[in-house]
């Protein structure tokens, strides 16, 4: 077995391939040495995390389940010859593969966007050096200034996640600079919890965050970086500091490989997570199209577990039964305001969707001391989230 892409769907998978058959060699290929979280980047923001805290190592997840794991960028994938080739030249090959590339920013779907623009523009997005960007644009920020936090359609990785981010921006500004306004043009028309999130502006930052959804002229069409301006269907804004969430799509190596479809993200069959594609490939995470699964961590590390026990049927010629997944999200209106939704979904006539009576959400006009027990849950979840995956 090969897994390309060591994020929450690609360790948590190439840990439970060893943990159903030790006796399966399993290889799992990532670029990068470390992985950088995106739950919880949002922190990083409000000045209360630094990526440093959210960098995790694969050494314990390879010396605990024998996993070998190569660092090493993907070139190419041959699903006739089983056959991946590597940039440092190495090949290797696979009786099946699973890909987790997570995504890609797509810079071709927003007119003014691009990889240059992004430098003055950050997305921040994918962990790294664009969320420090945005850190530091906001630090510089004088009081009284405007933020703006662009959204596109869905769907897209974390989806109650630009609202998280709003709302630990507001809390680094209402502390530091509290004339600032935060402003979230919206590509949609409403967003996971709306209700939740309002409330928590309401009672933290009242006049401080606006959201604009995309029926009152919320979506951006174009952006113009040396102006600091975003051109949406209601009109032309202006700000000091600009974070646009562009369009995304599966990782690189899932359309190089003709995985991806003219959406952008991978079919595959909603047991195995097989292609629809390319047989004996498997794709899982945030690249996958799995029905009403969100993309996030949480149904990343479920659909990993579903693909591995999948896996180890299919090599022995078993048939592979029915699966459930369960997704939970943690949003932190503030460091001590926490809310949150799960659910358990499982296969229906209309593919991967919620099963009746299985939703939860935080409820409205909770105590003070209710929303500060979900933050402290939250912590809690993403503890056992990186332990579950990366150890």
């Amino acid at each position: 077995m090969v897994v390309v892409g060591g994020g929450f769907a690609g360790a948590t998978c190439a840990k439970y391939l060893r943990r159903g058959d030790p006796s399966l060699k399993v290889t799992l290929v990532e670029r990068e040495q470390q992985y950088v979280t995106a739950p919880f980047s949002n922190l990083v923001l409000a000045g209360v995390r630094t990526l440093k805290d959210l960098t995790l190592s694969y050494d314990q997840l390879a010396r605990s389940h024998g996993i070998d794991v190569v660092h090493a960028d993907v070139v190419s994938i041959d699903p006739t010859g089983r056959r991946i080739s590597l940039r440092n030249g190495q090949a290797l090959v696979y009786d099946r593969l699973v890909v987790a590339p997570g995504i890609d920013v797509d810079y071709t779907a927003l007119p003014g966007y691009s990889a240059e623009t992004a430098e003055a523009m950050p997305h921040g997005w994918i962990p790294g050096p664009q969320t420090e960007l945005l850190r530091r644009q906001l630090e510089a920020m004088k009081d009284g200034a405007t933020v703006i936090i662009t959204v596109p359609p869905a769907p897209l990785r974390c989806p109650p996640g630009p609202f998280e981010r709003a709302s630990l921006i507001a809390y680094y500004l209402k502390a530091r600079k509290p004339r600032c306004k935060v402003l979230v043009l919206d590509a949609n028309d409403s967003f996971p919890d709306q209700e939740l999130f309002l409330e928590g502006w309401d009672a933290l930052y009242p006049g401080m965050i606006e959201w604009v959804p995309g029926s009152k002229g919320g979506a951006v069409v174009r952006v113009e970086a040396p102006a600091k301006t975003v051109h949406t269907t209601g009109g032309t804004h202006t700000a000091d500091v600009i974070n646009i969430i562009p369009p995304q799509k599966a990782g690189g190596i899932a359309a190089a490989s003709g995985l991806a479809n003219a959406t952008g993200w991978c079919p595959v069959d909603n047991r195995t997570f097989e292609s629809t594609v390319h047989p004996s490939i498997h794709v899982i995470g945030d690249a996958a199209i799995a029905g009403k699964l969100p993309k996030s961590g949480a149904a990343a590390n479920s659909q990993a577990k579903v693909c591995a026990a999948a896996v180890a049927r299919l090599l022995i010629g078993e048939q592979v039964g029915d699966p459930s997944f369960v997704n939970a999200c943690y949003s932190l209106v503030s460091p001590n305001y926490g809310i949150s939704l799960a659910g358990v979904f499982g296969l229906t006539a209309e593919g991967i969707a919620l099963l009746p009576d299985a939703f939860g959400i935080s409820p409205l006009r909770a105590s003070a001391k209710y929303r500060q027990r979900e933050a402290r849950d939250a912590e809690g979840w993403y503890r056992n989230i990186v332990a579950d995956s990366f150890t």
